[in-house]
């Protein structure tokens, strides 16, 4: 007798952490940028500039960070009441639990017996993880996980961070403005072209989509920067 093994490649396994960097660093690279950008088109000194981009860097990461944790943390948190309902119903009316799961499977095209065969040794399997997944959409794929969402994002976001501090010491002062422009909307399409590559999509329209938005983000605190024209002395 022949056994093979097929296993195939999916990339759900990585949305816990994959959305959150994403966004961090798209975050850290888009506000931390366009803030710099910004203070550079009123006539900011580079050591303003240097410490506007510290600080956002700083206080957007544990912005990120906790507002990450906070979302996610709220979304276990309804899923561990959710499961605690079931964990209850399935000790009170393990009955219709059984009826209720084997209805599921015949939505979704078993016959009725083989439908109530299939929950019957599931249920005898382990009957809350079986509910979890099929009745309430819970996963170990894709249950909430915070502490790994707050840090992927305050990394991420650290990371981005880094592109517009690097600008400030490497490009020279009176081409810090655009130039940092063009490290940022660089930087953002290789982030997307990255994010198009780690979830299996097209890098192309990955890095287009994020590109568009920090050219937006960049050009707008540009010109509202370009307003004040702080002359320094």
């Amino acid at each position: 007798m022949t056994f093979s093994h097929h296993t195939e490649k999916h990339y759900i396994s990585r949305l816990g952490w994959l959305r959150a960097s994403v966004l961090g660093a798209n975050d850290g690279i888009i506000s931390v940028t366009s803030l710099v950008v910004g203070m550079a088109a009123s006539g900011a000194t580079t050591d303003t500039l240097w410490v506007t981009c510290l600080a956002g860097w700083i206080a957007g990461a544990i912005s990120m960070a906790a507002g990450e944790y906070v979302s996610v943390k709220s979304q276990e948190d309804i899923e561990k009441s959710d499961l605690a309902i079931e964990n209850r119903e399935l000790h009170r009316n393990p009955e219709l639990e059984l009826q209720e799961l084997t209805h599921i499977y015949v939505q979704r095209g078993l016959e009725s017996h083989l439908a109530r065969e299939v929950a019957i040794q599931l249920t005898a399997h382990n009957a809350l993880e079986a509910h979890a997944r099929d009745e309430i959409g819970i996963n170990k794929q894709t249950a909430a996980q915070p502490v790994l969402a707050a840090l992927s994002s305050a990394v991420a976001f650290s990371l981005g961070s880094i592109l517009p501090m690097l600008a400030i010491v490497l490009i020279p002062e009176h081409q810090l403005e655009w130039g940092m422009i063009v490290v940022g909307v660089v930087a953002l399409a290789v982030l997307g072209a990255a994010s198009g590559y780690l979830s299996g999509t097209s890098m192309y329209q990955g890095a287009l989509r994020i590109a568009i938005w920090g050219i937006v983000a960049m050009l707008v605190t540009n010109w509202i920067g370009s307003l004040f024209n702080v002359v320094v002395s």
